[in-house]
C-alpha cells in the first residue's frame, strides 16, 4: 500500500461525495440514524438476485457435504437445534466458487449504501450467508452484533433472498436501541419478544435491511418455517478501524482488495452499464496481486465483541456474531 504524508484519517472529512442515484437519500439516512435501521425495497433484483439465490444453494449443499464440522475450517457454522445439529451460517463467501457474491459487493446498489453511511473510505469487514432450513425454527435471542464507542457508523447490509413474514419468525428490531449497550437479558426477562416499540419487519426477496451493529434485534421460534436466506455484508470506515481496531492496516488493505475484485466482477457482468465510482483515498487504494484466488478469503483473527444473554447474565461473545 502506497503511504503518503496525508493519511486518509486526515482527509476523509474533507472529501465530499457527489450524490448519485445509487446513494441513499437524505430521508433514508435520517431514518437509519434515528431508528438504527432502514428498509430499502427492491434494492437487489433481476439477474443478480437470481444468481445469489442459485449461489446460496451451492454454498449450503457444500456445507452439508463436509465429512464433519471441523472440515470447514471455520467457514461453516453449525448449531444444536431440536432437530439435531444443523448448518446455519457460511462465512467468507467470496472463495466459495460462485462469483455472485463479488458481483453483489461491487454493485452500485451495495456500495452506494456503504459510501453514504461509512464515507468514501468504507471497508467491507464481513460477508456471510445466514439461513434457516425448512423445519429449523430455532429462535435468535435478542442481541447486539457488536459494541463500540460510536465515533463512526458500523452497520450490516442484509440482502433477503426469501420472504420474511410476521408470525413466521421475521426479524424483530428495537428502534433507537443502537445508541447504547443494552442489557438484553433484562429486556428478555421483562418483556419477552414484546418490548415497547419493537417492530416486526417484513421483507421480500431483493429487499435490503440496513441495521446498525448495536441495534437490538432477534427472532422468535417458529415451527415448520420455509427456507429463509439472508446475505450479510458489514461495513466500517477505514478511519474507525485505524483508531479503534480490532484490525490493522494490513487487514484494511486486504479487505479493500475485495472491493477492487468486486468492481471488476460487476463490470464484467454489466459491460454497458454505469457502475460505482470509487473515490477511496490514495494512501488506501489497494494494489492487487497476481493470485486473485488467494485474495478472496480475508480471515479476521479477532472480532469486535457483541452483547447477548447467556445463563441469565449480560456478556460479550468472543466473535461478535449471533448464534
Amino acid at each position: 500500500m502506497n503511504q503518503t504524508p496525508n493519511t486518509a484519517a486526515d482527509t476523509a472529512a474533507e472529501r465530499e461525495v457527489t450524490p448519485r442515484g445509487y446513494h441513499l437519500s437524505a430521508e433514508e439516512i435520517a431514518h437509519f440514524d434515528e431508528h438504527g435501521y432502514v428498509i430499502l425495497r427492491n434494492r437487489i433484483g433481476g439477474e443478480l438476485l437470481r444468481k445469489l439465490q442459485h449461489a446460496s444453494v451451492r454454498w449450503i449443499a457444500d456445507g452439508h457435504a463436509l465429512p464433519d464440522e471441523s472440515a470447514g475450517d471455520g467457514d461453516y457454522n453449525f448449531a444444536t437445534r431440536p432437530s439435531g445439529r444443523v448448518l446455519f451460517r457460511i462465512n467468507y463467501l467470496h472463495n466459495k466458487k460462485e462469483a455472485a457474491s463479488l458481483q453483489l459487493l461491487g454493485s452500485p446498489e451495495m456500495l452506494g449504501i456503504a459510501e453514504r453511511l461509512a464515507g468514501p473510505d468504507f471497508v467491507p469487514t464481513y460477508e456471510s450467508l445466514v439461513f434457516k432450513n425448512t423445519g429449523d425454527g430455532a429462535p435468535i435471542d435478542w442481541h447486539q452484533d457488536a459494541v463500540h464507542p460510536r465515533t463512526h457508523r458500523i452497520f450490516n447490509v442484509d440482502v433477503y433472498l426469501d420472504e420474511s413474514r410476521t408470525g413466521a419468525g421475521s426479524l424483530r428490531v428495537a428502534p433507537g436501541s443502537h445508541r447504547q449497550i443494552v442489557d438484553v437479558c433484562q429486556l428478555q426477562e421483562e418483556f419477552g419478544w414484546d418490548a415497547p416499540g419493537v417492530v416486526q419487519t417484513e421483507l421480500n426477496p431483493g429487499d435490503v435491511l440496513v441495521h446498525d451493529v448495536m441495534l437490538v434485534h432477534g427472532s422468535e421460534a417458529t415451527l415448520a418455517n420455509k427456507l429463509r436466506r439472508t446475505i450479510y455484508y458489514e461495513f466500517r470506515s477505514a478511519q474507525q478501524i485505524i483508531a479503534e481496531g480490532p484490525w490493522d492496516r494490513e487487514f484494511i488493505d486486504q479487505r479493500l482488495r475485495l472491493v477492487s475484485l468486486g468492481l471488476h466482477e460487476w463490470r464484467r457482468q454489466n459491460p454497458e452499464a454505469a457502475g460505482f465510482e470509487w473515490t477511496v483515498a490514495d494512501d488506501l487504494a489497494p494494489v492487487l496481486g497476481d493470485d486473485h484466488e488467494h485474495e478472496l478469503r480475508v480471515a479476521h483473527g479477532v472480532h469486535s465483541p457483541g452483547s447477548y444473554c447467556s445463563a441469565g447474565s449480560v456478556a460479550t461473545r468472543p466473535n461478535g456474531r449471533p448464534v
